[in-house]
């Protein structure tokens, strides 16, 4: 009886918490992305900073496109389906006053890993 009971104990302890997905946002308008991993003034993981960026492209850049998204809970968050082709991008990353921006060039990188530090 004894046994049982241990057994039903530790067969009903709760499994490890899976960990959080990056927050992602598919733009549609090519095969590029961008890993965003930010971070606050002291170092933690930043929960819900806004990501902002203006893409710019097609014939003589007249097509343009507003992105945002947010980051989740691990300070993560990326963009996909962004154009090959297109004006080099300038996000804007913004919490609580604190802000920081990045640059990427689509042509020269395609697939970019940004880590941001907000001041």
């Amino acid at each position: 009886m004894l046994i049982a009971i241990l057994f039903l104990a530790l067969s009903q302890q709760p499994a490890e918490a899976p960990k959080p997905e990056p927050v992602i946002l598919k733009a549609g308008l090519g095969s590029c992305s961008s890993d965003f991993t930010v971070k606050d003034a002291e170092g933690k993981p930043a929960y819900n900073a806004t990501i902002h960026v203006r893409v710019r492209y097609g014939v003589m850049s007249l097509k343009r496109m507003d992105l945002e998204v947010s980051t989740g809970s691990d300070g993560k968050a990326r963009v996909e389906g962004l154009p090959a082709k297109a004006k080099p991008l300038l996000y804007d990353i913004e919490k609580a006053g604190q802000k920081a921006t990045v640059e990427q060039n689509l042509e020269k990188t395609c697939a970019a890993s940004h880590d941001v530090s907000l001041k």
